[in-house]
């Protein structure tokens, strides 16, 4: 049985919906971040960086969205070209999004809605940047249906998690056709709607982080 430690969030979502798009049966377990049960020592025996999500396959540990992705990818041979220039595309994608959309986005965020103190040049800075991301993949699904080309892979899986929560960082799709098309496309899989529904029960769940 494969057992994922997650919470309503960006990152969380993407492994149940790769999950479920691969069709593997898993056990979603809550650990309730807005309460800080992510610090809780039973979570950090699981992840020293105590951050959601965590896949556990039979007693097989592992942290990291993407690296859970291309994890159950591998595993399954679905989802992730097996090589060639078309494997390559997808981890420039993931590399992407770790590097830029992610810390756009989770920062814009942060200082928009969590920062103790308002720190406008750092809000500024990084909603900018964030608009500048969006703006480059809106460019990029003019001529392909998804963020690798023309087929759905975890690059999408990867990308859909921060845009199914952009209102975070207070972010649109608006004047973006190209991207909301995508995001529209992504967000009618039977897999993802089915996902999301999961995840978004996690928020009324009882803690299970042990």
């Amino acid at each position: 049985m494969i057992e994922v430690y997650a919470f309503a969030t960006p990152n969380s979502v993407k492994v149940p919906i790769a999950l479920e798009e691969l069709g593997l049966a898993y056990e979603l377990k809550a650990v309730n971040v807005r309460k800080g049960e992510q610090k809780d020592a039973a979570f950090l025996s699981l992840n020293a960086n105590g951050k959601v999500p965590v896949l556990v396959d039979d007693g097989f540990v592992l942290t990291e969205s993407a690296a859970i992705l291309v994890h159950l990818a591998e595993k399954t041979g679905e989802l992730l070209p097996q090589s060639g220039a078309a494997r390559a595309r997808v981890f420039e994608q993931l590399f992407f999004h770790a590097s830029a959309l992610s810390p756009a986005f989770g920062n814009a965020g942060f200082f928009k809605r969590s920062s103790p103190q308002p720190q406008p040049i750092a809000e500024a800075r990084f909603s900018t940047e964030a608009e500048r991301i969006l703006g480059l993949l809106d460019v990029k699904l003019a001529d392909q249906a998804f963020m690798a080309g023309d087929a759905f892979t975890i690059a999408d899986i990867a990308h859909f998690g921060w845009l199914w929560r952009r209102q975070f960082p207070g972010l649109t799709l608006d004047e973006r056709p190209n991207l909301s098309r995508w995001y529209e496309t992504v967000a009618a899989r039977p897999a993802v709607q089915r996902a999301i529904a999961r995840v978004e029960a996690l928020v009324e769940a009882p803690t299970s982080a042990a």
